[in-house]
């Protein structure tokens, strides 16, 4: 799994848990799959912190030791055929476009986004000519309907849809708009000044009502949902159930 906030519940769904972070190496399984994806990462700039050029990188040198302590009897590891028969996730974008969409006007930013989805198709292009050969790529939210976008970006009443989300940023979605982690209240209880873990702000006591973490992340429960339309194979072509890619003991 590669990106920022990785989608792990599907693998919670399917009886195979979350996956090892690479991180916590140390006397851990991995044969289920391996997480690299780190909060608040980036496809861009391709050296800062733990972005996806970083992660992919982490990604080599775990394939080669893996495949080395592998043949030497190692059973915690994958070997080849278990690497070229992995699915590899990658869920990353959402922290570049609010970056860009936050600091350039509409024009200018719509500009960079060939960049971001160039370094995509580069991770996934090196994992193939390393045997990889599944790939499952997530889309972005919708980023109009952000507690942030909505709090901070300039409008007038023509801006929104029917749903009270910018149409400039997406093409609509029903459910609240309010962000549980932060600070102002209704309608998106986001500041700029009092971000979540930040000055003065405040968590909602019911989090399972909000689809908008700190109002840019989306909360656990909001990411069960599309988990579980995921999982339930009507949006994918052809219609493959999750688990045909995970190793799930009897």
């Amino acid at each position: 799994m590669f990106g920022s906030n990785a989608f792990l519940i599907e693998g919670e769904s399917v009886g195979n848990g979350y996956l090892t972070p690479f991180m916590e190496s140390i006397g851990k399984n991995f044969t289920n799959g391996v997480n690299f994806a780190i909060a608040g990462s980036k496809t861009l700039p391709r050296l800062d912190s733990f972005n996806l050029h970083i992660q992919f990188a982490q990604f080599h040198r775990f394939q080669s030791l893996s495949l080395e302590l592998f043949n030497k009897g190692d059973g915690n590891l994958l070997g080849d055929k278990d690497l070229r028969n992995a699915l590899y996730s990658i869920d990353i974008g959402q922290n570049d476009l609010d970056g860009i969409f936050g600091g350039l006007i509409y024009e200018k930013a719509i500009l960079k986004i060939p960049d971001i989805i160039s370094e995509i198709e580069n991770v996934i292009k090196a994992i193939y000519e390393q045997g990889g050969n599944n790939f499952w790529v997530h889309n972005t939210g919708p980023l109009g309907c952000l507690p942030k976008s909505l709090a901070t970006y300039k409008k007038n009443e023509n801006d929104y849809d029917e749903n009270g989300c910018l149409i400039s940023l997406n093409e609509g979605f029903v459910n609240p708009l309010m962000g549980c982690c932060g600070y102002g209240g209704p309608p998106y209880n986001f500041e700029s000044n009092n971000k979540c873990g930040q000055g003065n702000y405040t968590i909602c006591e019911d989090r399972f009502k909000y689809i908008s973490w700190d109002g840019i992340h989306y909360t656990e429960a909001a990411n069960g949902f599309v988990a579980s339309k995921i999982l339930s194979t009507h949006y994918s072509t052809p219609p493959l159930k999750f688990n045909n890619f995970c190793n799930i003991a009897p």
